[in-house]
């Protein structure tokens, strides 16, 4: 009841009507100030319809998303470990009902492969993910795993950080994470709605209640980037805003530390899952989720998957989205093989790294790789201070920056070298003078080979 008050939650979806121009105006001059929105001021804009007044929304949320980001979007890809799991979840492909699916767990060698594919498209971020089974998928086998993905080198690459999607597990187990040198450790609650969720769960992830709580455990294991989101479609969407909102706020709250990262994955099938669900969300309610979050919880990081096309992240980029996957596979073993067999999911965009990087230059954006943050302490209440207050792209753009340069001298294409180059020109322009003297010298010696400098 403390983190979820479900009958407050409906109440104000009840409550709650469209607001006039006047109250929207009045909405989102209070949004633009980057402190976050009241329960009941987000229902209100969970009304809204009018696509005039809709755009008038995505426009102060694009201010809100670049006045604390910058115009930069963050790269990583998932790497799946193991599909073997004792859960029976009804939306995912890895349910342990599926009799029929190629089961598979990873190899130190496996893992080491996968990684050398991933390093070789440019990747430099991951994010570990497990089915859960306490006999095959131990932490020590996944911290054994994120020990080889570390110690992975591929030419002049490397993987510089690893964020971890693992099953609610205890404190004992957070601590090896952490000292694992994890990022970020995400954990969606799936679906807030409590009849819901046991619905569609059996098995030891039907605790509802181990898996809310999951985010405190980890922050009492020394754990202080935390990652939380729902599974769009599973259940009422504006809920489900609601109550990512009220998380957010809770952990702000009692952790002092709000979370790093909203995920807002839609469902998509998979093999043996094909969910006929009422609450589907539509394209255009998908955006204004995004659009709503980004005005609540301004500091966050949002992230999409590649659960959506093109065409839907492209959009969701302008409105909120900060960190998107990239040539994703959703299977272990996935990378090098073409092949997706065995996946948790349906993939919606299949483009490249390279393909994905030239779409979003076009665009404007900045195209970045950075865990700059992670390695400087920038964690935590740190990070909060730096995001809360707006300033957190100050230095963001530069390790953006020297990012992405590392990928145009190592991994693009002459055709993506020119417009990325000239794109890094622009950018430089732009870092405040105090600097842009080191930052240039900083590119001059990635040129001659230097690699991994940050400010």
């Amino acid at each position: 009841m403390e983190i979820i008050n479900e009958q407050k939650l409906n109440g104000l979806i009840s409550a709650a009507k469209a607001p006039s121009r006047q109250r929207l105006f009045e909405l989102l001059a209070k949004a633009e100030l980057k402190k976050g929105l009241e329960l009941g001021e987000v229902a209100e804009l969970l009304n809204v319809t009018d696509p005039k007044m809709l755009e008038q929304m995505f426009a102060s949320s694009r201010k809100v998303k670049e006045d604390i980001y910058g115009n930069r979007l963050v790269f990583f890809a998932p790497i799946y470990l193991s599909s073997f799991c004792v859960n029976d979840c009804a939306y995912c492909g890895f349910h342990c009902s599926n009799k029929g699916a190629e089961r598979k767990k990873l190899t130190r060698a496996e893992v080491e492969q996968q990684v050398r594919e991933l390093i070789k498209m440019g990747h430099k971020r991951l994010l570990v993910e497990v089915g859960e089974d306490p006999e095959r998928n131990t932490i020590d086998y996944v911290v054994d795993s994120i020990r080889t993905i570390y110690a992975t080198k591929e030419g002049k690459g490397e993987i510089r950080r690893v964020n971890v999607n693992i099953a609610a597990t205890s404190v004992d187990d957070y601590k090896k994470l952490k000292k694992a040198g994890i990022g970020t450790y995400q954990l969606f609650q799936e679906t807030y709605h409590r009849p819901t969720y046991k619905r569609l769960h059996e098995g030891p992830k039907a605790d509802y209640d181990r898996q809310i709580t999951a985010h405190e455990r980890a922050f009492k294991a020394g754990i202080d980037d935390l990652g939380i989101g729902v599974l769009f479609g599973l259940y009422d969407y504006k809920f489900e805003v609601l109550a990512l909102v009220s998380h957010a706020q809770y952990m702000d709250r009692t952790l002092g530390v709000g979370p790093h990262t909203i995920s807002v994955p839609r469902f998509c099938p998979a093999d043996t899952v094909n969910l006929e669900l009422p609450n589907q969300v539509a394209d255009a309610d998908f955006l204004k989720v995004i659009s709503v979050l980004r005005l609540a919880v301004p500091y966050t990081g949002m992230i999409i998957s590649t659960r959506e096309t093109p065409e839907m992240r492209a959009k969701a980029f302008e409105i909120g989205i900060t960190q998107a996957s990239a040539a994703s596979a959703t299977s272990p073993g996935g990378y090098g093989q073409g092949k997706n067999a065995g996946a948790q999911f349906e993939v919606h965009d299949s483009r490249s790294v390279e393909e994905i990087l030239a779409s979003v230059i076009e665009r404007g954006y900045l195209p970045s790789f950075c865990t700059a943050c992670y390695r400087s302490n920038r964690t935590g209440d740190r990070f909060m201070e730096l995001a809360k207050a707006g300033s957190i792209h100050y230095l963001c753009k530069p390790n953006a920056i020297l990012t992405f340069k590392e990928f145009l001298v190592d991994y693009a294409s002459p055709k993506l070298k020119v417009i990325g180059e000239n794109l890094i020109v622009k950018e430089v322009g732009e870092v405040d003078e105090e600097r842009r003297p080191e930052l240039m010298r900083r590119l001059r010696r990635i040129e001659k080979g230097e690699r991994d400098l940050f400010f």
